[in-house]
């Protein structure tokens, strides 16, 4: 059984990325590979200065006729929900006669396949800022050991073709396995920068292999019902969650011709008042809103469909007093007020004010079934 949690509030743990963790591992390789010996404990300098130390969990030469040692290190993510933490990331650091650092992909570390992200197709998924930590650490040591020849770094992670499944690497065309990320050395808990880094380089794959439509969705179930919706390729489908924001800012260069969002009504409500992150710590449901939504239902009715006006004031009142938007939802189609299709509309003018002007954007709502109820496309259900 799970142990239960403390009621004392306590701060988050930051971690340490996997190119810190691949750091370490040069840092130890050379000291076994030059000093001949094998610490428990090696300290590295973040980007920004900061000093660490991150524990070596096992050291082996090379099972080949290079000259080399391979490093591991057990990779702690702190709390953050990370795919990663726990893993066991790997060095092979193999000593060669030609000067400079080549780095290769070792079992677990993908391979890109893809254009728009920031390292060329053919490379190994080991992003430029971890580059340059290896680099630096190793060019450092070079010095210290008076070492004129140069490195060749194959970086792992065990299992980290498996682990990978978890990411969205698949979809950014990083076959193979995992990246090894990082621009602190730091993995903040829960990091909102992070998500939106993902945001950002989804739509920028997506747009540099030819992608015109793009589909952002707030969930699973959302992203599932517009996938299906339109037949689209994993690489058109971007993970937005609550930062829809993010995603409409970083749109403002017209990278794409059409952008569909969609979510739950309620999230799509938020979108509709102006919310741009989504988050319910963020923005809540302004029932003043619905009520405004709803009376200009109202006086949009035909004139042979009209409730009275005191059965009007009595929705009215029903929508103010309301706990829900999902509560407002099933008292407007008890009067056959189309509510859900008005908020698609409100919140694609919101997003379309954002974006730039020649991304046409559509807003599709669903309900908890995952089924869309709503859209701004002419001839869908309402």
């Amino acid at each position: 059984m799970w142990q239960e949690s403390s009621e004392t509030v306590k701060p988050l743990r930051s971690g340490l990325t996997t190119g810190s963790c691949a750091t370490a591992c040069c840092v130890a390789a050379c000291r076994a590979l030059f000093a001949k010996k094998n610490p428990p404990l090696v300290e590295i300098s973040l980007p920004r200065g900061k000093l660490v130390e991150l524990p070596i969990s096992d050291y082996q030469p090379l099972a080949d006729s290079r000259n080399g040692v391979r490093v591991s290190t057990l990779k702690d993510a702190g709390d953050d929900p990370d795919a990663t933490h726990g893993a066991t990331v790997y060095v092979e650091l193999a000593l060669v006669d030609e000067p400079g650092i080549v780095f290769k992909a070792a079992k677990g570390v993908g391979t890109v396949t893809k254009t728009g992200l920031l390292l060329e197709v053919g490379e190994p998924a080991i992003n430029p800022v971890p580059r340059k930590m290896m680099s630096q650490h190793l060019q450092n040591c070079a010095s210290v050991y008076q070492y004129q020849g140069g490195f060749e770094v194959s970086v792992g992670v065990v299992d980290g073709e498996q682990i990978a499944l978890k990411t969205m690497n698949g979809r950014l065309g990083i076959l193979g396995g995992l990246s090894i990320l990082g621009t602190t050395g730091i993995v903040r808990p829960f990091s909102c920068a992070a998500y939106i880094a993902s945001i950002r380089q989804g739509v920028d794959v997506a747009s540099s292999n030819g992608v015109t439509h793009i589909a952002a969705a707030t969930g699973s179930s959302s992203e599932a019902a517009i996938a299906k919706h339109y037949q689209l390729a994993d690489m058109a489908l971007i993970e937005m969650g609550d930062f829809v924001g993010a995603l409409l800012k970083h749109l403002k260069k017209g990278q794409v011709d059409k952008l569909t969002i969609c979510g739950g009504f309620g999230k799509m409500t938020k979108l509709a008042q102006g919310a741009l992150d989504l988050n319910s710590r963020k923005c809540s449901i302004d029932f003043a809103f619905l009520q405004r939504c709803v009376t200009q239902l109202l006086d949009q009715q035909p004139a042979q469909a009209q409730i009275g006006a005191a059965q009007s004031q009595q929705l009215l009142a029903s929508v103010g007093a309301a706990n829900t938007s999902i509560e407002v939802l099933d008292l407007c189609a008890q009067q056959q007020l189309g509510l859900a299709a008005l908020i698609c509309r409100l919140a694609q003018q919101q997003a379309q004010l954002i974006v730039a002007p020649s991304v046409a954007v559509e807003v599709f709502a669903i309900n908890r079934k995952g089924e869309i109820i709503a859209s701004t496309v002419a001839g869908d259900q309402q």
